[in-house]
């Protein structure tokens, strides 16, 4: 009531310019208060700062390359010249007001960016933000041709690839524990030094699908998993609650409802269609039938969740001689990334960030080791018991195993054909079919075939 009284003032006193100031106090504009730089490989993250929601619009120039960010109705209240624009693509920010209340945001480049723009609501560390991100499709085009193949050597004896996953990154702190610690700076930490411990284990390989503070994507997380032919994705995490009572460490596999939607997601994209499954030598959905497709899916959906429950478990079984267990046994979950339908996927949970005690341990590099130790014992011990055809274990269990080369096992006193098939992940009758078997009886010294997993 107050504000119309005061507006009909403004008409009968003064006319339009009066109405016109009083306006401009009724739509004040929303400032860009802050600004943040997040590069990665293959993208640069600008974050602005708001005090609201804005209206924006983002487009390209060339010649010479440039991005202009145009804003509505804000003003700037912050210095784009402190940034640090190192290691990307911008070479300079310059600002401009616009159409008398606008602003204009110009992004001086170093090369061709693809962008794309989005808006985040506030969390426990920022408010409301504009994200503008500065795709590097060269930098993409680069990291698809050097992407590493796995190959079959011709002694079997290639490396496990175990790919780990920090989560969170750049923008997206993740849980904030009561003294601040932040779960992106934790996970990043325990991913490298689990990535050290596995590279020095001979038979392993360990790569990262984040390096620095800078986010990916969670689809992007599981596409390099696949690029890198992983035989097993281990994404890090440190748990929380709104209270600061829960604790203890888990480990989450797949679960079935994520794998029938995941299934279902993959049928219905053509792109897919082409996508090995079963990673390196496994088969492919081009050209099959939907029916086929969907049934060839289905088990390899089965058998990495059967892998990843198992792998799990010795994780697990390890983690618990090092901390509290939040639960027993390994849990699932729909997480996005756990969803690749061929390599064996886990969530670890290494403790409740939000309780103060496993706060202050997880902020600790020696409580670190010990939990990155207890997460590589686990998959060691995995693998060692069912490592994957043409690796080095696999040869080395062969060898352990009375002379059996990769690919062939020599039956021994005790055995059976359940045994065999249960201790290389497969199945009676496929070894049956596989090595012309009328029945499952098998004879000391015999040598049968090993199909590939």
């Amino acid at each position: 009531m107050m504000i119309i009284k005061a507006m009909h003032k403004c008409l009968t006193a003064g006319g339009a310019l009066a109405l016109l100031l009083w306006s401009g106090v009724l739509l004040a504009g929303t400032g860009v208060e802050g600004a943040r730089i997040w590069p990665a490989p293959d993208h640069t993250r600008l974050v602005l700062d708001t005090a609201g929601k804005v209206d924006h619009n983002v487009f390209s120039l060339s010649a010479p390359s440039r991005l202009v960010i145009d804003l509505k109705n804000v003003d700037l209240k912050t210095d784009f010249s402190a940034l640090d624009l190192s290691g990307s693509p911008i070479q300079r920010i310059r600002s401009a007001r616009r159409n008398g209340d606008d602003l204009r945001v110009v992004l001086d480049l170093k090369s061709n960016i693809k962008p794309r723009s989005f808006q985040l609501e506030p969390n426990q560390q920022y408010g409301h933000r504009l994200v503008v991100d500065l795709i590097d499709e060269g930098g993409l085009k680069t990291q698809k041709a050097a992407q590493p193949t796995v190959t079959q050597s011709p002694n079997g004896k290639r490396d496990i690839i175990v790919v780990i996953d920090a989560g969170h990154g750049g923008e997206d702190p993740g849980a904030i524990g009561p003294r601040g610690t932040r779960e992106k700076d934790v996970v990043l930490s325990m991913a490298k030094t689990l990535q050290s411990l596995i590279n020095q284990k001979p038979g392993f390989t360990a790569k990262l699908t984040r390096t620095g503070d800078y986010y990916i994507d969670l689809r992007g997380r599981t596409l390099l998993a696949r690029k890198h032919n992983a035989d097993l994705f281990v994404s890090m995490h440190a748990d929380a609650f709104r209270t600061p009572q829960p604790r203890g460490a888990s480990v989450f596999a797949l679960s079935q409802r994520g794998a029938t939607s995941e299934s279902a997601r993959w049928l219905a994209q053509s792109e897919n269609s082409s996508d090995l499954i079963g990673g390196a030598g496994g088969v492919s959905l081009s050209g099959r039938d939907e029916m086929l497709a969907g049934v060839l899916l289905d088990l390899s959906m089965t058998a990495s969740i059967n892998s990843s429950l198992g792998v799990g478990s010795s994780i697990l079984g390890r983690l618990g001689n090092v901390t509290k267990l939040h639960k027993p046994g390994v849990e699932q979950a729909a997480f996005v990334v756990l969803k690749s339908p061929d390599i064996p996927s886990l969530l670890v949970e290494a403790g409740f960030i939000s309780n103060p005690q496993e706060e202050r341990n997880l902020a600790s590099s020696a409580y670190q080791r010990k939990l990155a130790n207890a997460v590589f014992d686990g998959i060691h011990d995995y693998f060692s018991k069912t490592p994957p055809p043409g690796t080095l274990l696999a040869y080395q269990k062969a060898s352990r195993q009375g002379g059996n080369t990769a690919g062939q096992y020599r039956i021994r006193r005790g055995d059976t054909l359940s045994g065999v098939a249960r201790e290389n992940q497969t199945t009676v009758s496929e070894l049956m079919r596989f090595n012309g078997l009328n029945d499952d009886r098998v004879m000391v010294g015999q040598t049968i075939r090993i199909p590939a997993s």
